[in-house]
């Protein structure tokens, strides 16, 4: 018999089972996909190291998750600064002074700002106007409104509206404000998406640094284990579930909502298609949100330094998700949160098994969010002599 049972291969998973093993405990790994990695599963087309369920950039404030994952691989020096197409104009994210200018073509922090104050404040004072209210008394009912009190019209029309809309499925008036809480405005000439104090992308891809953290572990793939639990269930004392926490509970006080995503992933000639790991695509013409270049995350050459002919690019689409699908982002509005605290009151009361990930805390995580959430989750676990 296994100490635990841990249900899912991806890097929650992993973390768990790497560090419940240095403890001494014996550990089942079980993922109903064909490969371990879960979402941030890298795989290897013609030497390059595709990103088969979307970009992935590594990035955190926090130095000893940094250094942890350090030990599984080597990074490079990746910066995350993807381009907007907007109808062929081609814009700089994060919003900063290379995206004022070719907005405006202003070139002073002040003219910038004063841009988009003025947009502002032009539309703060129409709409106080239609609610009968004093400007000074406004606040943002849904995301439309969020967004341009934050940016101006400009900004919102050409590249955050349509690009929104696609991702969600509804206009950004039947989005509450708080999907965007704060956008990146910089007035300063500054690409990096991420302010953070680290950042990059494993030499090689992801993969190897799951491979590398389930070293010793025993792994089942191709394991559904809410089709199999009570056999699987037998075969260890603690669980560690990082599944949909509806599904493990048979959808019973109903169905959690996510969005889900599909890629076309197609393989070039060209050495080089569109000289950028991703450009989003912000316009409502165009059906896919980004494409994603692969090569461009390890600066398009092989371990050894040398570049790689050919390419790898990858559309992306934004979709509804329904049961059965994969779910890549928690819709945490009101209702869904609700909804989901009922079911974490029903885990609560799950003594031998903990619920942890995305999917199993029914929470958007970064990597290094992830990473941390598993170290504190095992580090209670008292190592055995």
């Amino acid at each position: 018999m296994y100490d635990y049972l841990i249900v899912g291969a991806g890097l929650y998973g992993a973390v768990c089972a790497h560090e419940l093993q240095k403890k001494g405990y014996s550990v089942l790994v079980v993922d109903k996909r064909s490969h371990i990695g879960g979402n941030i599963y890298t795989e290897e087309i013609s030497g390059i190291n595709v990103h088969k369920y979307g970009a992935h950039i590594f990035h955190t404030n926090d130095t000893g998750v940094w250094n942890y994952v350090n030990q599984f691989a080597r990074f490079n020096r990746y910066t995350n600064s993807p381009v907007a197409n907007y109808h062929g104009e081609l814009y700089s994210l994060p919003f900063n002074m290379y995206t004022f200018n070719r907005m405006w073509g202003v070139t002073t922090p002040d003219e910038a700002r004063m841009r988009i104050e003025e947009q502002r404040r032009e539309y703060v004072e129409s709409s106080a106007r239609k609610k009968g209210i004093r400007p000074e008394d406004f606040t943002p009912d849904n995301l439309e409104e969020q967004a341009i009190s934050l940016v101006g019209t400009d900004i919102y029309e050409k590249l955050v509206r349509d690009y929104t809309m696609k991702q969600w499925g509804r206009p950004c008036d039947e989005l509450p404000a708080f999907i965007i809480r704060r956008l990146p405005v910089r007035f300063t000439y500054d690409n990096n998406y991420f302010n953070a104090l680290h950042q990059g992308i494993p030499t090689g891809g992801y993969t190897q640094i799951i491979s590398t953290m389930l070293e010793g572990t025993d792994v089942r793939l191709d394991t559904d284990y809410l089709a199999d639990r009570d056999a699987l269930n037998a075969q260890a004392r603690n669980i560690i579930y990082t599944g949909p926490i509806d599904a493990y509970f048979g959808y019973e006080l109903g169905t959690l909502e996510y969005r889900s995503l599909r890629f076309e992933t197609e393989q070039l000639s060209t050495d080089n298609y569109q000289g950028n790991a991703v450009v989003n695509y912000t316009d409502a013409d165009t059906p896919f949100t980004r494409i994603i270049e692969h090569k461009w995350f390890e600066f398009g050459v092989d371990r050894n330094g040398q570049p790689v002919p050919g390419t790898v690019i990858s559309r992306e689409y934004s979709l509804e998700w329904h049961p059965g699908e994969e779910s890549y982002y928690p819709v945490n509005d009101r209702k869904n949160t609700a909804l989901y605290e009922q079911y974490r009151k029903k885990a609560d009361m799950e003594t031998s098994v903990i619920f942890g990930g995305r999917l199993g805390e029914y929470k958007y995580y970064d990597m290094d969010q992830v990473i941390d959430r598993a170290l504190e989750r095992v580090s209670s676990v008292p190592g055995r002599r």
